[in-house]
């Protein structure tokens, strides 16, 4: 896609709609490939005059023509007459050349791509001789199927302007394909097409049948109806849905067959999602455990939090007042933790809103009512899971409480910057402030404990067992001190 669009830049006549064109048009040509057993080629010029090849497209129904890749190569000069016949031809150009490529005799045709009367390039479509040979029905009708759509490409019939497609699960060729006529009548309907609707309940044929009525026939009372599925079944629009019954499921979607006069029938893909379905509710259930747990150990511990907090109300000594108040602010800490991960769907936390409200927190509870204590962020934790939030949670709320306890003592303002540098697993974390400043350093760099120094071994558990990383207490220069963090993650994507 780097190639295909590096081409489109170099050429300036090409606006928003050409190039919105051409985009859909290589999103989609797959079934194109697939219905007619051939590979296909994009051809763009590039703003140099010279044609290359911008995109290519392998059949999955059937062994490639090319094994290479020619994506980005400057296109043979035998192909360029032909190349010149198929520009002055409002429809496809059949070539008169049947070349050989390795073992295989090649035939090729070209449906030159128009928007609004301009000429953008070229579709070429390569077909083994050798897949024209003693077809049965399944693959005559696919063949002409794919020929439709191709000769649609010069009509600007292909791709679909105003196509809706929101499927999770795209159907593909070989997973299923019906042939409607204009009315919606079931033309033919592959063996693997058959297999879906007969796993939905279907008995009997359905060649012959009007597909919007095998389609309800098989619907129950309560069974889910999608807006787009009469629109699908009857193969009027391009667009895709789901028929879900029997407690089954199948992805369909609807492809218009048009000639010069408008719609003349339609290709309809179907795919079997049965267990894909099955698989995603598994997941969803999954999910929402997990989270309904997040959620339920966080409100464990915000009752033991309370908990402590009423028993430190109770006490009258102040030491003991301060410890339970400290157990208190690390049970609160890990509850934050839990409760953004019971916003997730899985275990990842946005690591940089949780933090953000736990160190306000830590401010708030640290600092004495007359202060006023601001902290700023330079760089980002990012996603984290949670093996490695609640510990580093632990660490940066210690470390912001020893800040604004110790460092802060007697003033009346302050300013903590908290700068972040992360690198896959790598983390490195710079705590500023301009408090007071520290005497010296400790052995291995530590602080000098303070109080129970309970803080202080957090953060060194924490550090050094947990992320493997050090931690350094150094003085800052402009004032104050900074603790240096190198961390590395354990379980970072």
């Amino acid at each position: 896609m780097a190639v295909f669009s590096e081409v489109i830049n170099t050429r300036p006549d090409f606006d928003g709609s050409d190039r919105e064109m051409l985009h859909h048009l290589v999103a989609d040509w797959q079934v194109i490939a697939d219905l007619s057993f051939a590979d296909l080629l994009l051809v763009l010029q590039r703003g140099d005059g010279v044609y290359v090849v911008a995109e290519q497209c392998r059949p999955s129904t059937v062994m490639s023509l090319r094994a290479e890749d020619v994506v980005g190569t400057p296109l043979d000069e035998g192909y360029l007459r032909e190349i010149e016949a198929a520009s002055k031809c409002e429809g496809v150009y059949h070539s008169t050349i049947l070349r050989t490529l390795g073992r295989a005799t090649v035939c090729n045709v070209y449906a030159p791509i128009r928007n609004n009367g301009k000429l953008l390039g070229f579709v070429i479509r390569e077909t083994n001789m050798a897949t024209r040979e003693s077809n049965g029905r399944y693959e005559s009708e696919s063949i002409n199927a794919g020929k439709q759509l191709y000769e649609m490409i010069p009509r600007g019939q292909f791709p679909y302007r105003d196509a809706v497609m929101n499927q999770r699960h795209n159907a593909r060729v070989a997973d299923g394909f019906i042939i409607l006529t204009y009315e919606g009548i079931v033309r033919y309907a592959s063996p693997n097409a058959v297999s879906c609707f007969r796993r939905l309940g279907m008995n009997g044929t359905m060649q012959g049948q009007y597909l919007s009525e095998i389609g309800a026939g098989l619907l129950k009372e309560n069974d889910p109806v999608p807006e787009t599925l009469p629109l699908v079944l009857a193969g009027k629009a391009p667009i895709d849905s789901d028929l879900s019954t029997n407690r089954s499921f199948v992805s369909i979607r609807s492809l218009p067959l048009m000639d010069k006069q408008g719609r003349t029938g339609a290709i309809v893909l179907c795919r079997d999602v049965t267990e894909l379905r099955r698989r995603e509710v598994e997941l969803q259930t999954k999910d929402a455990t997990i989270s309904e747990i997040h959620h339920r150990v966080k409100n464990n511990l915000q009752a033991v939090s309370a908990l402590l907090r009423l028993q430190a109300r109770k006490t009258q000594n102040d030491e003991v007042k301060k410890e339970l108040g400290e157990a208190q602010r690390r049970v609160q800490t890990i509850a934050l933790v839990h409760e953004g991960l019971s916003q997730t769907a899985d275990e990842i936390v946005d690591f940089d809103k949780v933090i953000s409200n736990l160190l306000r927190m830590s401010v708030e509870l640290a600092s004495m009512q007359d202060q006023h204590i601001d902290i700023d962020y330079v760089g980002r934790f990012g996603m984290m899971p949670a093996q490695d939030a609640t510990p580093l949670s632990l660490v940066l709320t210690e470390l912001i409480t020893n800040a604004v306890e110790h460092g802060y003592e007697g003033r009346k303002e302050g300013h903590i910057i908290i700068s972040v540098t992360r690198e896959g697993r790598n983390l490195n974390v710079v705590v500023d402030d301009d408090g007071i400043g520290i005497d010296h350093e400790a052995d291995g760099g530590m602080a000098r404990p303070s109080g129970s120094g309970l803080g202080t071994q957090i953060i060194n558990t924490f550090v050094t067992n947990d992320f493997g990383g050090t931690v350094h207490w150094e003085p800052r220069p402009e004032g104050g001190t900074r603790v240096v963090l190198h961390m590395k993650l354990r379980a970072a994507k």
